[in-house]
């Protein structure tokens, strides 16, 4: 397993990790996520850790905290063998500090979390989303001090804007506190707004950027295909949401190629995306043993420069303002975020 360094950190995380929204299914919307239970979880753990996935990641919002202590009993004594991520911040409750990143909540769900994954440390802690009505000030000292009390070890960000990752790492290193090193976010050949302003934010900042849901919600996991039924037991038919056509353009690129490389469309999806510029890692979600494995197999082996530029072609999205006008001058563009 190939292993990467975590943005502005000395961290060594493996290229694919492994999610565990698919842990619980304690509600309606969880179910349709997955809904493995002990037995289950414990398989899967199992399986990844037999493959060198050693970064594991959960939030408390996932089936309201079962997921993480689902993935505590199914990881026993091997915890010191990974990398153990929670994210905390998404409102688990109606009352008036039930999410969010005020030091109040902040603190109180970093405790509940640590109870439930029966750990005294997390290694890497995520604000799972930006909460911008709390002073950014605030957040990050909130955060300095579980990391100087010895209870997280790295810190990052999930889902937030650009603006709200760039000002708190100005925050941060302003003051001398423990900043931002990883930002977790939507990316794949079927989302890739992460790109406008993420992507070269990260790298000027040094944030890593870990990807999440890279088959675009099971689109493009193989059983989407151009003319045929979305199979009743994937994910897109239980969401109940129609396949668009820039989706299924893709499909059709990403057929080909895996046809070329004979390798799944899964594989090569995961692939792109582990290629892409100032990715430090994947999180893998899977419900059952046989996703698992086929999504183990997207690492070991690297597409061509054409494939990835088809690839690239047949997902490219039209840019909003101000971006779609500064095409207009490329004499002003890097030719790559991070160049």
């Amino acid at each position: 397993m190939e292993h990467r360094i975590l943005g502005n950190s000395g961290l060594k995380v493996p290229v694919l990790g492994f999610g565990t929204a698919t842990f619980g299914g304690a509600s309606e919307m969880f179910r349709v996520w997955g809904s493995s239970g002990l037995a289950e979880a414990q398989r899967l753990v199992s399986i990844c850790l037999d493959a060198g996935v050693t970064f594991f990641d959960t939030a408390d919002f996932y089936s309201h905290g079962l997921a993480e202590t689902l993935l505590a009993k199914a990881l026993g004594r091997r915890r010191d063998e990974v990398l153990l991520a929670t994210k905390i911040g998404t409102p688990l409750g109606s009352g008036p500090n039930d999410g969010g990143a005020s030091r109040w909540h902040i603190v109180r769900a970093v405790e509940n979390s640590l109870r439930r994954l029966e750990v005294d440390h997390v290694d890497l802690l995520y604000v799972h989303q930006f909460d911008a009505t709390t002073p950014v000030e605030e957040t990050v000292r909130a955060l300095d001090d579980l990391v100087r009390a010895g209870k997280v070890r790295y810190l990052g960000a999930s889902n937030f804007p650009g603006w709200g990752l760039a000002s708190s790492v100005a925050v941060a290193e302003r003051y001398g506190l423990e900043r931002y090193v990883a930002h977790q976010v939507s990316y794949s050949l079927a989302a890739r707004e992460f790109e406008w302003e993420l992507a070269p934010a990260g790298a000027a900042h040094g944030v890593g950027a870990i990807a999440w849901s890279p088959l675009a919600g099971g689109a493009l996991s193989g059983k989407v295909r151009r003319a045929a039924a979305v199979p009743e037991d994937s994910r897109v038919h239980r969401l109940g949401r129609p396949v668009e056509e820039r989706v299924l353009h893709v499909v059709d690129e990403l057929t080909a190629v895996a046809e070329e490389v004979d390798r799944t469309v899964a594989q090569v999806a995961v692939n792109w995306v582990l290629n892409r510029p100032n990715v430090a890692s994947v999180v893998l979600g899977a419900r059952t043993e046989d996703q698992l494995r086929d999504s183990l197999g997207a690492v070991g082996w690297t597409l061509t420069a054409d494939q990835i530029a088809r690839l690239d072609k047949a997902s490219e999205l039209d840019p909003p303002y101000p971006y779609a006008n500064q095409r207009a001058f490329p004499e002003l563009l890097r030719s790559h975020w991070n160049s």
